[in-house]
């Protein structure tokens, strides 16, 4: 079960954050909400993932799939680029992501 309360912290990240850019710095009421909303369910259920995985392998986990997530969105919805060292330091991102999961004895499957 905690693996999907972390995909609902992480999504529910993710959200929030795309929210923040068009909350246009909180000058838009339904993306301001959005966003407090999302931040909101993403703590609780990031809390709740923390009851039976380490600290510092959720934050991990959270945070590097969000970054990789997060520029995905940006990319494609808000049509910002990424140029080469971008792209290298989000794909070693997701490659820390993948060593915790594959190769960590601190990661209960």
């Amino acid at each position: 079960m905690h693996w999907l309360y972390l995909g609902i912290a992480i999504v529910a990240e993710v959200i929030a954050t795309s929210a923040l850019k068009a909350s246009n710095e909180f000058t838009r009421l339904l993306p301001s909400v959005v966003v407090v909303v999302g931040y909101l369910i993403a703590f609780y259920f990031l809390s709740l993932t923390l009851r039976t995985l380490p600290v510092a392998i959720v934050y991990a986990m959270w945070s590097g799939i969000g970054i990789a997530l997060i520029a995905m969105i940006g990319w494609l919805v808000f049509k910002q680029t990424l140029d080469a060292g971008a792209l290298i330091g989000l794909g070693l991102i997701v490659a820390g992501v993948v060593v915790l999961n594959v190769f960590s004895k601190s990661v209960s499957h």
